[in-house]
């Protein structure tokens, strides 16, 4: 049986002329709640008034679920137009932006409790759920797929800008997110009572609100019988969320024959994983990534290539073999987000155009 995936999309919020970010949730999510079409609520708000974010159905179609995300990035930038708005899929905002946060009580607790990391993450990603049978096997999922992870960050990378300036970074949004004490990547846990084990204990600590707060780079998730993988910026094309989900899946599925078969998960440290998702944040698919089998330096193209040779039955059972194949050509072809971002800049000399343009082609 062909596993679920569904989508969560973090969009800005940009004026439609000048690109500046606008602390616009609260109506553009009032907009959405009016709306009476037969779809689900998709609109959440997130941590900044300057960003929203929608979650597609659990699908097993990647044709479907590319649908889905195109008609809800295309609903999100008609809500935000009632306001000369519009909604861009940028990791983080190139233009300087002092954000709001939003109104509510957990926002405030975590401004009160972690202070000017709080204030600076007004950051955009992408994640996306699986379906598991139980934790157990979910947990099992979570220890193989550790090694897997940066590349699809290195695949992702969106967020070169930071604050006017240019970061170096192909993902910087990732370096952002890094600041909170629960996120990144985490050591073997073993069994699923092991993991919420952990979970329990970092709670306790008091140090984090609740289990919302649990930032792995992939997670059981406390709401649906998924796993969560979420390290991925929010992609400028959504073709390249597809490309995403379809291998986290398939890597999902890999994982679990693995662990049906009795095979062991690689034991890379953590302390190499977190390099391996430095290299993957710095150079996107530009340079080199470290190759999750070795944790040896290779050419990006080489890593992305072991991830299909590794995920490739998987991918050929669910259909997806040549639909990724040829997304990843494109991908390589014309480049990142990030890849994107910069040379629209080269071209029209300035932030703001190159904003706007992102914000077109969002929705293209």
């Amino acid at each position: 049986m062909v596993r679920s995936v569904g989508v969560e999309e973090e969009l800005l919020l940009v004026d439609a002329t000048s690109g500046e970010p606008r602390a616009l949730a609260t109506a553009v999510l009032a907009a959405a709640r009016r709306k009476t079409d037969g779809h689900h609520e998709v609109f959440e708000a997130e941590l900044h008034r300057q960003q929203v974010e929608f979650a597609t159905r659990p699908q097993t179609d990647m044709g479907e679920l590319a649908r889905e995300i195109d008609r809800c990035r295309a609903e999100a930038s008609g809500h935000a137009e009632r306001h000369g708005a519009t909604v861009a899929a940028l990791g983080t905002s190139p233009l300087p932006v002092s954000p709001s946060l939003g109104f509510d009580e957990r926002h405030r607790w975590l401004e009160e409790h972690f202070g000017l990391t709080t204030q600076e993450q007004l950051t955009c990603g992408c994640h996306v759920h699986v379906s598991v049978d139980s934790d157990e096997e979910g947990v099992a999922v979570l220890d193989r797929v550790r090694p897997w992870l940066a590349v699809l960050l290195a695949l992702s990378a969106n967020s070169p800008f930071w604050q006017g300036q240019d970061s170096g970074y192909g993902s910087y949004r990732s370096r952002v997110w890094g600041r909170w004490p629960s996120a990144g990547p985490v050591e073997l846990f073993g069994s699923a009572d092991r993991y919420h084990e952990q979970v329990r204990d970092m709670i306790n600590t008091g140090t984090l609100l609740d289990e919302g707060m649990i930032y792995f780079d992939a997670r059981l998730s406390h709401t649906y019988p998924t796993v969560e993988i979420r390290v991925a910026d929010v992609c400028l094309d959504s073709s390249t969320t597809v490309l995403v989900a379809t291998l986290v899946r398939a890597l999902v599925e890999t994982a679990s024959r693995e662990w049906q078969a009795g095979l062991p998960p690689p034991r890379h440290r953590v302390e190499l994983l977190r390099l391996a998702s430095w290299r993957a944040a710095r150079s996107g698919l530009e340079g080199q990534l470290l190759h999750p089998l070795t944790m040896r330096a290779a050419p990006a193209e080489t890593v992305v290539r072991a991830l299909f040779d590794h995920a490739r039955e998987a991918l050929e059972d669910s259909g997806d073999l040549v639909p990724a194949q040829d997304a990843l050509a494109e991908l390589l072809k014309t480049g990142t987000g990030a890849q994107a971002q910069r040379e629209l800049l080269a071209r029209t000399g300035n932030l703001r155009d190159m904003v706007t343009d992102c914000a077109r082609r969002t929705c293209a």
